[in-house]
């Protein structure tokens, strides 16, 4: 049982932290900052679209950078 659940937890690790844990938590920036946004009175639909704008271009360059 233990042992299942650790590969479930890998799984997850691997799944939401993938190759670049920097992305990851960017995405979590991004939700919490929509989170307080939407708090508020102001339109808050575009910060994750604009953080996947400018995480991917960051993470393709990261990813090539490397070779």
């Amino acid at each position: 049982m233990i042992s299942r659940l650790r590969a479930f937890a890998a799984f997850w690790y691997d799944f939401v932290i993938g190759d670049d844990w920097r992305v990851a938590v960017g995405i979590v920036v991004a939700l919490a900052v929509t989170y307080g946004v939407s708090r508020s009175s102001l339109a808050s639909w575009w910060i994750v679209p604009v953080a996947v704008l400018i995480l991917l271009p960051y993470s393709l360059w990261r990813a090539t950078a490397r070779k």
